[in-house]
């Protein structure tokens, strides 16, 4: 069975900016700060990196991950496969199943 992943969260640009503003000059621990913001750590971390490499563009709304009408022809041939891989294993058991149930 395929299960389907929570949604990313996103977040504005200027939420970004503001909760790397906070960690900078408040003085205070960014752990503190993420559990303030209902964010992990880490993040905060991420997009101060991002804000430092790529100045201007950073947080320009480009998500790294394609969207799902934009994804490759390959990506998408293998995901069936996997799904089909998934499907011919249940029959297989469920083959198995009722065989023994006849004998």
């Amino acid at each position: 069975m395929i299960m389907k992943r929570k949604p990313y969260k996103t977040y504005t640009k200027e939420f970004k900016q503001e909760a790397i503003r906070m960690m900078e000059e408040s003085g205070r621990p960014a752990a503190e700060i993420a559990m303030e913001l209902g964010i992990r750590r880490n993040q905060l971390y991420k997009w101060k990196e991002q804000l430092q490499s790529q100045a201007e563009q950073a947080f320009s709304g480009n998500r790294g991950r394609p969207k799902k009408e934009n994804q490759s022809e390959l990506t998408t041939l293998r995901r069936e496969n996997e799904r089909l891989k998934e499907e011919l294993e249940i029959i297989k058991k469920a083959a198995a199943y009722f065989a023994k149930e006849f004998k």
